[in-house]
């Protein structure tokens, strides 16, 4: 509502101001009416242009805009002191008298033009190019963008199909936003839309995980962020592209992507060595009740699970498959699979 009342006094305005300096002007040059009505026609459709062109692109960068801005001064500074250069030019070069001199001030005046879009142009191309990274020549010093607070964590489609990010919050463990990009979101729902039925179904428990978080009160989720300039082939890359942009972590479930990031120099949170941290410790000569489910390898041995899935192999317990017992630990084993613990009876 208030961008349509904007809109209004913009265009009431600037048609009011072209009658107040075009009026005047057509009594002290008695220019008739028409022409009058046709410079404010050409205002109305000037202001016409620049309210389309503002509605037709809603999402604007402010990043964005504010590197045209400082472009463009950077370049008004530039051409107003090569303004200067060009002055001494035509006062040294020129010719001092007759028609010849007025002709080659309007070629200098020109030159001055020209010179102001090129530099304008300039400055705001490298400005745009560069970002947000502003260094100096000499000393080359470089400013780092500061982040203030917790760390925002960018999700990855890994992450929210798995599930467990949702209990995670619920813990409050997690501190700082959590920020879901667009091509995350659009990989997410060509998972929910696939013909088959495994993916469909993992496709649409992400989307729900989605709207769990989305409706969490302990987390400040940000869904499909436009301004996440990522470039790169695939998900992955622009994933870790959009960290080193935004300064952000990843949480992820992929190890390829868990190693390209290290390599990128992108801190990652890997849900499943989180939860490798979390599993309980047991020392040798601890008691658990395991309930054994199938045989071992060896004759005598059997095999149970504890509820976060660690391999329990008791020994001396094949006979009693399919029991409860209480099992003494002897020693544990951690391999690229997993955690092991070795009992007996």
């Amino acid at each position: 509502m208030v961008l349509y009342f904007l809109r209004g006094a913009f265009i009431l305005l600037a048609a009011t101001v072209t009658m107040l300096y075009v009026l005047p002007f057509q009594a002290d040059q008695g220019i008739d009416f028409d022409k009058v009505l046709l410079i404010t026609a050409l205002t109305l459709g000037f202001t016409s242009v620049v309210i389309a062109t503002d509605v037709f692109t809603p999402r604007k960068k402010l990043s964005a805009i504010s590197g045209v801005f400082l472009g463009l001064l950077a370049g008004l500074l530039a051409a107003y002191a090569l303004s200067f250069v060009v002055d001494l030019i035509g006062l040294l070069a020129g010719p001092h008298d007759g028609p010849s001199r007025e002709a080659f001030l309007n070629l200098l005046e020109g030159t001055k033009v020209l010179i102001g879009l090129l530099t304008c142009y300039i400055s705001i191309s490298l400005v745009l190019q560069t970002k947000d990274d502003f260094r100096f020549i000499i000393p080359y010093i470089e400013f780092p963008k500061q982040i203030r607070g917790h760390r925002p964590t960018l999700l990855d489609t890994s992450v929210i199909i798995d599930g467990r990010i949702a209990d995670v919050v619920n813990t409050r463990a997690i501190q700082g936003q959590l920020i879901v990009p667009k091509f995350i979101l659009d990989e997410l729902q060509l998972v929910a839309d696939s013909s088959d039925p495994l993916r469909r179904t993992r496709g649409r428990r992400g989307l729900d995980i989605l709207r769990e978080l989305q409706d969490n009160p302990h987390i400040d989720v940000a869904i499909a962020v436009e301004d996440v300039d990522a470039e790169g082939d695939t998900t992955d890359q622009k994933l870790v592209a959009a960290a080193q942009q935004l300064k952000a972590r990843v949480m992820t479930n992929d190890f390829n992507l868990n190693k390209i990031a290290d390599l990128r120099g992108v801190d990652v949170v890997n849900l499943n060595d989180l939860a490798k941290a979390l599993r309980p410790v047991v020392l040798p000569g601890e008691q658990m009740p395991i309930k054994l489910i199938k045989p071992g390898e060896s004759p005598s041995q059997a095999v149970g699970y504890l509820d976060d899935g660690t391999m329990v192999v008791v020994e001396q317990g094949r006979d009693r498959i399919g029991q409860e017992v209480n099992a003494t630990v002897s020693s544990t084993l951690q391999t690229s699979a997993g955690r092991m613990i070795f009992a007996k009876l």
